[in-house]
C-alpha cells in the first residue's frame, strides 16, 4: 500500500484545542534500553500518545531535521550521532504539551537538569541526554511534519 504524502499538522492543536509535540527519545535511550521507562514517564505526567515510530534515520535525514543548527559548531556531531542508531519518534497530546514536555525533559545538559526530569535521570551528556522535544508550536508543527502525516495520527 503506497504511503499518503506527508501533510501539514494542523497547528499542532488537535481536536478540543489540546496541544501537540514531538518527542524523540535518541539513539543512546534506544541502546540502553530505557524506552519504556521514559514512555511510563510521558505517560504518568499525562500526556497522550497519539503517534509513535521506531526508524532510523539517515544522516541526509538528521541534517534536514536539524537544519535549523547548520551554522553552529555541534551540527555535524549531531547529525552523525542522530543517525549512528534507531530512534523512537512520538507526539505527545496534552494541555500546554510543549511546555510541559520540556519541563519533563530537564534542561539539555543533564548535569543542569532538574532532579527527577528524564534528562537528568537518563541522560549522558549534552549530546546523548536521552531526549529531544520541540521548542515551540511552530517547531513542533515542522518536526511532526517531518515523521508523520495527518493520517498518521490519533484523534483523542
Amino acid at each position: 500500500m503506497r504511503r499518503p504524502e506527508r501533510t501539514t499538522v494542523a497547528a499542532t492543536k488537535a481536536d478540543g484545542g489540546m496541544e501537540r509535540t514531538l518527542a524523540i527519545l535518541k539513539p543512546d535511550a534506544v541502546a540502553r534500553g530505557i524506552c519504556g521507562e521514559i514512555i511510563s514517564l510521558i505517560e504518568r505526567a499525562e500526556f497522550s500518545i497519539t503517534a509513535l515510530r521506531l526508524l532510523r534515520l539517515t544522516r541526509e535525514q538528521a541534517a534536514q531535521f536539524y537544519a535549523v543548527h547548520a551554522h553552529r559548531p555541534f551540527y555535524g556531531s549531531l547529525c552523525q550521532y542522530m543517525s549512528s542508531g534507531p530512534v523512537v519518534v512520538a507526539v505527545l497530546q496534552a494541555d500546554r504539551a510543549i511546555e510541559r514536555w520540556r519541563q519533563l525533559m530537564g534542561a539539555t545538559d543533564p548535569a543542569k537538569a532538574a532532579a527527577g526530569s528524564i534528562r537528568q535521570r537518563f541522560g549522558l551528556d549534552v549530546e546523548r541526554n536521552a531526549v529531544h522535544g520541540s521548542d515551540g508550536l511552530e517547531t513542533a508543527q515542522r518536526e511532526i511534519g517531518f515523521f508523520f502525516s495527518a493520517l498518521d495520527l490519533l484523534a483523542l
